[in-house]
């Protein structure tokens, strides 16, 4: 479309007591001949947004470049349908971290004005992808209460859901308890297990296609539209869905490991067996039949442990005191001990686990259990030591019942790791791939489950710092993965309890629903939910060199039988983390190209005096800890001038390239921290960058530049308060090298 820009510059928030704003509309008048510019004393009022609609429908301005507050501020305000609105942040990044009616000052924020509306006149209206054909079914893998709670959840809200479950019935663990943990106020006593009757709606309901005795034997395609293949016992299923939800459950640590805790004893028992018991009546030991009336609950049995499970279950304290309730409720004069490392009762459960302290029958201390030994008449000892005592005692009782924690399926346990070694090793020299970039180069340490027809393996990456758990690391993004459209829920994501478990399959599915509902607009999904953009590329100068294919962090690139790159398009995250990789610079988004950031730094004014600098801020945590540090107003270097990105995954070389050839003195890259303990929003954007800048050596050398003139910085959106100090640094190093000797040209 042809362009007609307009310029709204808003005087509030201190802008005009800190810069001259005339002096701002000269630069878009005199330099850019911008055709519309306005100022305002406050813009994002009901009088400021009626001025810019009312220029959008009398006056044909089309693009909107508002200089003002952060582009993070006042979206509502500031969004106008159907036209371009770009933001220049004169606000935090200039009249509340700069001193005031300064030189300095007013040219930084004209070399923002000149920014935005340079970026404003490369930047276009978002043509949505949309699919051909579209599926907005969901598939629910595992049927158990995180499974059930998930299909009934989107089924509900008028979802066709298709559940697979790998055993003969639904239910899981939950139906194999005797009672379970209060679900509801005042969360005292115990209830009927709800894990049948929630069976029943599921098999009952009109929107669930169940199937039973039943695994994923393929899942190819993309959101919106997954191809499904289901190994039944009647032979193979095809159905096709938007979204998945993975909720295929967990298994009790294997007590065979523990036989320092008398595994393996007669009247020794887990948590799990301990349920079978109860449901038959009475407490009876496996040894006799004699009735339990002493029963001593061994915490943390294997949990917590480097030697077996290093993380807490979240379940098995409540557990042990529901079960200690079964104790108590069968015979009055029983008694249950309950021998602790910690008590963990999160929520609302610290109101049971005060109500069964007050059982004069239940006993509670904490200490270190050594040892479990046979006593007279198949009864047991257990010696405990450092406990609230305040000294080593020894137990005598019927039974014993170790509290054992909470393995994912999706672990694969040491012994059976050989054998799927051999198994992804075969798949993997028959399919021609090679596993997830991202992960380390060993096989996926997961059963198949999932089995995708993805370029970068066949399950979702599991991190080493996740102990098995399909938990994605990201930071506040419950139930994602780095598989688009895929979602996991319960106790593959986590350890949860049952009524975790349950919200946890709710949550998932709103994801799931939420997913292919975006899909159907065009839309992306978390984090950039509200983009309709999408890469653009331009084949003809493709040279299908594959770094995209390998570096796109959610699987949305692969390539066709030439090896030449082609986007799933509906898997993509509009992260740009492609934009970046490409040496042809042959991707591009409408609102955001290498042009596009290129044009912005060549129209920063470079002095022939005194240091210029650019920064590449990321939008996800630099951006915001920058808006927060402005906002205690904090005061920076004049010389930066920050240039967002989607990620730091985007840096191109070319924009290091152009900007020094230009006369920048340098520049810093503002990104997120790598590793899997805090990730990037796009899984590894700082590290590309850093990967990338390993090979800049070369390029500043034939510019006779030195390397340290950019720098990357790692931040959580926390250390917000240490940006000044990181910035000040930054241009103190920059003071002490010789100008840039691209300001002569």
């Amino acid at each position: 479309m042809e362009k007609k820009i307009g310029l709204y510059i808003c005087k509030g928030c201190e802008i005009a007591d800190t810069v001259d704003v005339e002096k701002l509309v000269k630069v878009g008048d005199k330099e850019y001949k911008v055709p519309v510019i306005k100022t305002h004393e406050i813009l994002c009022s009901p009088a400021g947004v009626e001025m810019i609609k009312n220029d959008i429908s009398a006056e044909g301005v089309n693009t909107v470049l508002i200089a003002a507050c952060s582009p993070r501020s006042k979206h509502r305000e500031f969004t106008f349908p159907g036209s371009v609105v770009e933001r220049a942040n004169i606000r935090e990044f200039v009249s509340w971290s700069q001193e005031p009616k300064n030189e300095d000052t007013q040219a930084l924020a004209e070399d923002y004005i000149r920014m935005g509306v340079s970026r404003a006149k490369d930047s276009e209206l978002p043509e949505p992808f949309m699919l051909e054909e579209l599926n907005k079914n969901i598939l629910v893998i595992g049927g158990g209460i995180t499974g059930m709670s998930s299909a009934l959840g989107a089924a509900d809200a008028g979802y066709k859901v298709i559940l697979v479950e790998k055993a003969p019935e639904i239910g899981g663990w939950a139906a194999k308890m005797y009672k379970q943990l209060p679900q509801s106020s005042p969360f005292e006593g115990l209830e009927e297990p709800s894990a049948k009757v929630t069976a029943e709606r599921v098999t009952s309901h009109a929107n669930i296609e169940l199937f039973t005795s039943s695994e994923i034997e393929k899942i190819s395609g993309f959101p919106g539209l997954y191809d499904i293949s289901i190994k039944t016992s009647g032979g193979t299923q095809q159905r096709k869905a938007g979204s998945v939800v993975m909720a295929a459950g967990w298994r009790p640590y294997d007590a065979k490991n523990l036989s320092h805790l008398g595994y393996g004893m007669p009247n020794v028992i887990t948590n799990v067996e301990m349920e079978e018991i109860a449901s038959k009546g009475k407490i009876l030991r496996p040894s006799d039949g004699k009735e339990a009336k002493r029963v001593a609950f061994i915490q943390c049995a294997g949990s917590r442990d480097s030697n077996h499970l290093p993380y807490c279950s979240a379940y098995c304290c409540q557990t042990s005191l529901k079960q200690a309730a079964y104790v108590r409720e069968k015979s009055d004069n029983s008694i249950a001990y309950i021998l602790y490392k910690d008590i963990r009762t999160p929520g609302q459960y610290e109101l049971f686990y005060k109500k069964m302290q007050e059982d004069p029958g239940v006993m509670l201390t904490k200490g270190e259990v050594t040892g479990v030994s046979e006593a007279p008449g198949g009864n047991l000892y257990v010696d405990v030591k450092d406990t609230l005592l305040g000294s080593d005692i020894r137990l005598e009782a019927d039974l014993v019942v170790l509290a054992t924690g909470m393995v994912p399926n999706t672990r694969i346990d040491a012994d059976k790791l050989a054998e799927w070694k051999g198994i992804f090793d075969e798949k993997l020299k028959a399919s021609g791939g090679k596993p997830d970039p991202n992960a380390k180069l060993e096989p996926h340490k997961v059963p198949n489950i999932l089995n995708l027809e993805y370029k970068q393996g066949p399950e979702l990456p599991i991190l080493e710092e996740a102990y098995g758990f399909t938990d994605s690391n990201y930071i506040c993004f419950q139930y994602e993965t780095r598989r688009t459209g895929i979602f996991t829920a319960g106790s593959i994501r986590q350890p949860m309890n049952m009524l975790g478990c349950i919200d946890d399959g709710l949550g998932a599915a709103m994801k799931a629903i939420q997913c292919v509902e975006a899909t159907a607009t065009g839309h992306s999904i978390h984090p950039r939910a509200w983009d309709q953009t999408y890469p653009e590329v331009n084949l003809q100068k493709c040279t299908s060199c594959k770094r995209c294919t390998e570096e796109c962090p959610f699987g949305a690139i692969e390539e066709d039988a030439k090896g030449t790159p082609f986007h799933k398009m509906s898997r993509c995250r509009r992260c740009g983390t492609c934009l970046g990789s490409c040496p042809e610079r042959v991707i591009n988004f409408k609102d955001f190209s290498i042009k596009m950031v290129s044009n912005m730094m060549k129209n920063v004014d470079v002095p022939e005096e005194g240091l210029r600098l650019l920064a590449l801020v990321c939008e996800n945590d630099a951006y915001p800890a920058l808006d927060a540090m402005a906002k205690k107003r904090e005061k920076i270097p004049s010389a930066i001038r920050f240039i967002p990105v989607r990620c730091l995954g985007n840096l191109n070389l070319a924009w290091i390239a152009d900007a020094l050839s230009r006369g920048i003195d340098g520049m810093m890259l503002l990104g997120c921290k790598f590793g899997e303990n805090y990730q990037c929003h796009f899984i590894r954007g700082s590290e590309l960058a850093k990967e990338r800048l390993g090979k800049l050596q070369e390029t500043l050398g034939r510019l006779q530049l030195e390397p340290d003139r950019v720098e990357l910085v790692q931040l959580s959106i926390s250390d917000y308060d240490k940006l000044p100090q990181i910035l000040n640094d930054f241009v103190e190093k920059l003071g002490e090298f010789d100008p840039n000797p691209f300001k002569e040209f």
